[in-house]
């Protein structure tokens, strides 16, 4: 079936402003084709097989009085008390065990009939027995006395609720600030330790340094006094030297000149120059000289004993000065 066959049939069903679709086998509310006709204000679902109301169904605020006794609802939609123009509604004969808190919304409602269903006590206590008009007018109020005092309790649950909740979550505030605030600390600790540790480590590189400059100055220091020791060890050791040289220059001198004498004389005393008019008066020295030795035998012995040993000394300190 279309939905347009749906809309002509539904107008089929309407008369002034109500609809009636009882016995007419339905499972489910046509709720989209009720919200298409909102001057229908009463509708009769009554004797039908519909388990259910859809969500939807809680949009129609155009309706006034609504029947669905005989049917087989087993809840009602929980914004059942948005149908805040509802004043007549016929539930007798259903199996309602319990009505949504929202119905205490339905604050035009006037009459109501639960009979016939199988409500929890306290619910059924507050219904009655809906056996007449008075009775059914009784109904609504009470019920809806009963659902304001579910309504509160609900409330307040909701609201402790909603306080456990925020205490709850302003524990986890603290929590966390608290952990924050440890973690911070730890943080700042760490970074304090760290600090300590490269201060730690840069007084220790700082005190290395000192001590290697230290050493080093030690060092130069020993090194200046062992080369100022040197120094003036070398100066003793060098200082008779240029004497010792002098000496010795003057002893081969001497030498030299008694050697050439020596020469000269042996020369003009041995060769056949002993008669020229040069070597006459050097054989006649000779000669006074070795008559003069002759008397002067010791001194002459003593003075060969200090030429032998200016000698050996001249080649001592020659043969060390090559060293």
């Amino acid at each position: 079936m279309s939905k347009n066959s749906k809309v002509l049939n539904l107008k089929d069903k309407i008369s002034g402003n109500e609809v009636d679709l009882s016995l007419c086998n339905l499972t489910e509310v046509p709720v989209r084709e009720l919200a298409l006709f909102t001057k229908a204000t009463v509708v009769d679902l009554s004797c039908n097989n519909i388990t259910s109301l859809p969500p939807e169904f809680c949009n129609l605020t155009h309706l006034v009085k609504v029947d669905l006794s005989k049917n087989q609802l087993t809840c009602l939609p929980e914004d059942v008390g948005n149908l805040v123009n509802l004043q007549h509604l016929d539930l007798y004969n259903n199996k309602l065990t319990v009505l949504p808190v929202s119905f205490s919304q339905l604050r035009s409602l006037k009459w109501l009939d639960l009979k016939d269903n199988p409500l929890e006590a306290g619910l059924a206590k507050a219904a009655g027995d809906c056996l007449d008009e008075k009775q059914c007018k009784q109904c609504a109020s009470k019920v809806l006395e009963h659902m304001n005092g579910l309504q509160d309790e609900v409330d307040r649950a909701r609201e402790k609720r909603l306080l456990r909740e925020k205490e709850l979550e302003r524990k986890r505030e603290v929590k966390q600030r608290e952990r924050e605030a440890r973690d911070k600390e730890a943080r700042k600790q760490e970074k304090a330790e760290e600090k300590e540790k490269r201060r730690r480590e840069y007084n220790a590189q700082m005190a290395a340094v000192a001590a290697r400059e230290q050493q080093k100055k030690k060092s130069e220091e020993k090194k200046k006094k062992n080369g100022q020791a040197a120094d003036k060890k070398v100066v003793v050791e060098l200082t008779p030297k240029p004497r010792r040289s002098l000496i010795g220059l003057m002893f081969k001198l001497l030498l030299l000149l008694l050697l050439g004498l020596a020469g000269v004389a042996a020369t003009c005393r041995l060769t056949d120059l002993q008669k020229e008019t040069v070597c006459v008066p050097v054989n006649i020295f000779v000669d006074d000289s070795l008559s003069w030795a002759k008397e002067q035998e010791g001194v002459v012995r003593q003075l060969v004993q200090n030429l032998s040993s200016a000698a050996k000394e001249f080649l001592e300190s020659t043969q060390t000065s090559k060293n």
